[in-house]
Formats: structure tokens, sequence, C-alpha cells
């Protein structure tokens, strides 16, 4: 019994194998720059590539977008994930400004207006609120997440699509991520 249960798991694979297509660009220096897999059963698409118009806000005037941290990691990506049942899209991209935080919340307080009334929570690290399992018992709202710190999150929309900015102190100045978050549970592409 075992022995056909797994030959026909392996049919099952090698059926599916052949359906499968990755592609990668590169940029200049030979990092990744574009990743696309696309399976039978549905994709991903991550890219450097973001931009603040997917968003849906504008950036804090003198601000400028981060470049690599130390270790490489990217301050901007554009991912997008659909399969059976469900998908996600997020758009994120992180920007410095030499002004303190107050100024940057304010501005950002007065931009999510357009989406809808606004939360203020203050976190450690970014929170992003979703439930692509519907875990929470339908419920849609954003919340905190109960934790605390330094950070500031402004957000706003329901855990299926949301706005987010997290400003925190950096030095004189200010570090402050955008991110636009949808998620869905039907199969189609975000």
């Amino acid at each position: 019994m075992r022995t056909i249960k797994l030959r026909v798991v392996l049919a099952m694979a090698f059926a599916i194998l052949p359906g499968c297509s990755v592609n990668v660009k590169k940029e200049h220096n030979g990092h990744d720059k574009q990743v696309d897999i696309k399976t039978l059963v549905g994709g991903i698409h991550v890219s450097k590539d973001a931009d603040v118009g997917d968003v849906g806000l504008a950036v804090y005037p003198g601000a400028h977008l981060k470049q690599e941290d130390a270790n490489g990691s990217d301050k901007s990506a554009n991912v997008n994930i659909s399969g059976f049942g469900f998908g996600l899209k997020v758009v994120a991209l992180e920007y410095q400004s030499d002004d303190p935080p107050a100024k940057v919340l304010a501005f950002y307080n007065d931009q999510l207006k357009k989406y809808g009334k606004v939360l203020e929570c203050h976190t450690s690290d970014l929170n992003l609120d979703t439930d692509i399992k519907d875990s929470d018992e339908g419920r849609h709202e954003l919340t905190c997440g109960g934790t605390h710190g330094n950070n500031t999150e402004l957000k706003v929309g329901t855990k299926e699509n949301q706005h987010l900015v997290s400003i925190k102190p950096e030095g004189k100045g200010s570090s402050f991520a955008l991110v636009y978050v949808k998620t869905h549970r039907k199969e189609a592409d975000i």
C-alpha cells in the first residue's frame, strides 16, 4: 500500500514539474532583480522594482529611497503570489528623511485619510495585519496587535486591502516604510 501511495505521489510530481517555469532577471552586478515562478497551481512574482504609485501614497517631501543595508537587504519589494484559493500582493518601499518622526507622522496621517479611518499603533517591528486563512472568524478590521515600542504605524483599510506607514526615529531624522497589502481568497491574479 505504501509503495502504491509513493508511486502516485511521484507520478503527480512528475506531471506537475513540466508545467513549472522559473525566470530570473539579474542586475548588472549579478544580483537578482526579479524572479517569476509559474506552476500549474499558481505563481510567484518577486521584484525589487516597487513603484510608490502602487502603494497609493505620495512620498514625503525631501525624503529619499533607502539603499541596500550592510547585509545587502533591499529596501523595496513588489511581491505577488497567486494560487488555488488565495492571493497576496505586497508592495513596500523604505525611505529616509531629515525631518523628525512627528512631521512625517502628521503628513501621512493626512495622506491616509482618503482611504478611511486611520489607526495609530506603537510597535517595535513592522506588524502586517492580514488573515488569508480567515482564522479570525470573519473580522476584517485592522488591529494594533498588542505590541508596544518606539515605532509608530498608521494603518487604514481592512485585513484584505490595507495601506500602512511605519515610522521610526533614525538619528536626528526618521526612517519610514510605505506598504500596500491586498489579499483574496479566490483564484485570480491581484
